[in-house]
């Protein structure tokens, strides 16, 4: 499917389904190819209904994008996010963090966790405009050697007791 031809497309923003999960993967191996989760991760992430969240964008019956969310408070953390590279830069990566951040905000999370690759500057810049900060940097975290940020977005101050 061209750029063109994604972007005509109206896709439909839903919870991800058992029966997703082979074109999720096979999105997740293109989209990281050194760091894929395997086909079992998947399978057990959406399993976990108290704690786990997650989504896909699909067009045509194609998958174009999905995202997944954990949450144990008081933390939500971004477990995955991707979008087919001829679905980019329709805003569908910005939907998808908005809709976790407000589901974090559903699940009372005080903090949504993220790591981003180091050398991602497109995803780095979209979390830096829904307000994530950088707090931290994990050397070689990827399996290539990349390092990865750790950013956070404060959903509300804590407690005092």
């Amino acid at each position: 499917m061209s750029h063109e031809a994604a972007q005509s497309l109206n896709p439909v923003l839903r919870t991800m389904l058992p029966g997703d999960i082979p074109a999720v993967h096979a999105l997740e191996v293109a989209s990281f190819p050194a760091d894929a989760w395997p086909v079992e991760l998947f399978e057990a992430e959406l399993s976990q209904h108290e704690t786990r969240d997650y989504w896909v964008y699909e067009a045509e019956g194609q998958i174009l994008g999905y995202a997944g969310l954990c949450t144990v408070l008081p933390f939500a953390d971004v477990q995955t996010i991707a979008i087919r590279p001829d679905a980019q830069g329709q805003g569908l990566g910005r939907k998808l963090m908005q809709v976790m951040i407000e589901r974090a905000r559903q699940r009372n999370a005080r903090d949504v966790m993220l790591e981003v690759r180091k050398d991602n500057p497109v995803a780095i810049g979209l979390y830096l405009s829904l307000g994530f900060s950088k707090i931290h940097e994990r050397a070689k975290y990827y399996r290539d050697g990349t390092d990865a940020l750790i950013m956070r977005l404060r959903l509300r101050e804590e407690e005092t007791k």
